[in-house]
């Protein structure tokens, strides 16, 4: 049955049913599929791949008590990432309106041991032994350092013990939104990369009319694995937007071999190599895959210390896993949007495109295209 019948089919069942159904660890909501007149299993054509999306520093409560649970409290050593320490912080400017893109410095006896910026609601987290296990950070020896020394917080909230804020002069910033779209283009995304290529292009169309008043500077990388033809493409940051989706065009799905790619090579091209703005007001990296980097301390030390640098140059990581990726790779995802206070976006079943998609491990979420749920999201960290 061809991706067209199954959405057919999906339609009629919406009419019946309003679109409410309950997935294993997870629930989705009533949509505004139904409504959509895309939906025609066109891989030329935006508006056919359903998504959800679940943000899980919005959800606290509920994701410390699924990181406790016994099928996944091994997951954090298995990648080396531990949330269990999150101090979040909010800067206003004396006007109380949000103090964005500025740089907040968390210390332990002087020395950073991590940094972000604030992003356009003037929010940030920061996360101590964020690599280490340790559930009991002292906090007595902490300091926040805010715009260089302009403010200091001596005594340093948890997450649990409140908002750590602070009132600073304000901070001129540039009207620039910075996109950048990392993708898997080994051969397993065959199965909705030419679909995928297809919603990329429509979103930075609508985003480019959205925000006219903004200057908006598109990037990506495109990668595979070691041995392949190559192992990251890259297309920097520019302004004329024909140059990016050009480059997303031009990509096919090809090479991989085995199960992990080389998605701490991406990371690294993109983060550290692309030139973000220093004063940007916002910096989005998509990252699209349906597979986990390779699972050795040499590959996850390089990915800890490109989401310490992403969370200091204010780039959000906003994971959109495909088809086929497994429960390991999920949890990692969600490590890196909420360290870098990004959101986690899963393709679903919804649409008919593509193989299986892994139900994520959430509560109740929207169901909606992902043409749409992208270019909310951009909106939503622009405004």
């Amino acid at each position: 049955m061809n991706g067209k019948i199954l959405t057919l089919a999906f339609m009629l069942l919406l009419s019946l049913s309003g679109c409410d159904k309950m997935g294993v660890s997870g629930e989705s909501s009533k949509s505004a599929l139904a409504t959509s007149p895309n939906n025609s299993g066109n891989p030329n054509q935006p508006g056919v791949i359903t998504a959800g999306e679940w943000n899980d520093l919005d959800n606290w409560v509920f994701w410390e008590s699924i990181i406790r649970k016994d099928e996944f409290k091994s997951i954090p050593a298995l990648w080396s990432f531990y949330t269990n320490n999150r101090i979040s912080v909010e800067v206003s400017g004396a006007d109380l309106k949000p103090a964005i893109n500025v740089l907040v410095k968390l210390k332990m006896n002087g020395n950073i041991v991590f940094s972000g910026r604030t992003d356009n609601r003037g929010k940030v987290e920061l996360w101590p032994n964020l690599y280490q296990n340790n559930s009991n950070s002292d906090l007595s020896k902490m300091t926040i350092d805010i715009h260089n020394g302009s403010v200091i917080i001596s005594k340093v909230k948890s997450y649990l013990e409140g908002t750590n804020k602070a009132v600073i002069s304000p901070v001129a910033v540039d009207s620039k939104i910075e996109l950048s779209f990392v993708v898997d283009a080994t051969g397993s995304m065959g199965d909705e990369l030419e679909y995928l290529k297809t919603e990329l292009l429509d979103v930075i169309s609508r985003v480019k009319i959205a925000n006219s008043k903004s200057v908006i500077l598109t990037s990506s990388v495109f990668y595979r694995d070691k041995g392949d033809e190559y192992i990251t493409r890259v297309s920097g940051f520019t302004t004329n937007h024909t140059t990016t989706t050009d480059f997303i065009k031009a990509q096919k799905a090809a090479g991989g071999g085995d199960f992990p790619e080389a998605v701490h090579s991406a990371l690294d091209k993109a983060i550290n190599e692309l030139q973000w703005s220093a004063n940007a007001k916002t910096r989005l990296l998509f990252l699209v895959l349906d597979a986990p980097p390779h699972n050795n301390q040499e590959v996850i030390k390089d990915i800890q210390n490109s989401i310490m640098k992403a969370s200091e140059k204010g780039i959000k990581i906003i994971p959109v896993t495909a088809s086929g990726i497994n429960r390991e790779t999920e949890f990692l995802m969600r490590f890196m949007a909420m360290s870098t206070n990004g959101t986690y976006v899963f393709i679903t079943n919804h649409s008919g495109i593509g193989n299986d998609h892994l139900e994520p491990t959430v509560g109740k979420y929207q169901v909606e295209f992902l043409n749409n749920l992208m270019v909310r999201l951009i909106n939503k960290y622009a405004e």
